[in-house]
């Protein structure tokens, strides 16, 4: 088996039981045999279950730096901009869904998220993480998009922080809703469109 295939079996199996029992829960020996080698195997590619947890969470944020809009806070993006250079709403529901579609259906990220979910009391680490990517990071690219609508003119002149949070805070529960009850995905997308042309509406120029 090829080493460089075998580390990546090693922490997609690792991910797979992490985001399920939890990373405390879950042994080498458990990982070992979900990849199908032995723990000795397993410890040529990583030292210790800690290593592969840090591996995975290097990983986790290469891989939200690449694809997603939100770790890309306060960089022009034109894909999200209409004809005229302005964000629309139209726009503004196109980026946000894609976004949700993105972190609910990326099995990598689905998994990662779920597993921060549950590790979130007991890692300190793996709790900071949790605050950035669930709250902190959200709350900060959402609060940059408002002052770019704000700077253009489509959005009143009022405090962008707050702003942001009646905007992506729904959102965010919304999301933790698709996890648990994935059926209701068409329905949540709906009441996003619909809670994003509101916001507009409200807060359009007088």
């Amino acid at each position: 088996m090829d080493r460089g295939n075998t580390k990546r079996e090693i922490l997609n199996a690792s991910l797979d039981l992490f985001s399920v029992q939890g990373f405390e829960a879950t042994s080498i020996s458990q990982i070992a045999d979900k990849v199908g080698i032995r723990k000795a195997s397993l410890y040529s590619h990583f030292e210790s279950k800690q290593a592969i947890l840090d591996a995975l969470v290097k990983d986790i944020l290469e891989e939200y730096a690449k694809h997603s809009v939100i770790a890309k806070t306060g960089k022009e993006n034109s894909s999200d901009v209409g004809d005229d250079g302005t964000l629309t709403p139209d726009k503004a529901v196109e980026t946000v869904k894609g976004q949700i579609y993105y972190i609910i259906h990326d099995p990598y990220i689905s998994k990662a998220r779920k597993m921060l979910v549950i590790e979130q009391f007991q890692n300190p680490e793996l709790a900071k993480l949790q605050t950035k990517q669930n709250y902190s990071g959200v709350l900060e690219y959402f609060t940059e998009f408002i002052k770019r609508l704000i700077k253009q003119g489509t959005l009143t002149n009022e405090d962008p922080e707050i702003m942001a949070a009646q905007l992506c805070l729904p959102i965010s529960v919304w999301i933790n809703l698709c996890d648990r009850e994935p059926e209701r995905e068409p329905q949540i997308m709906e009441l996003v469109e619909k809670h994003i042309r509101q916001f507009f509406k409200i807060y359009k120029p007088r």
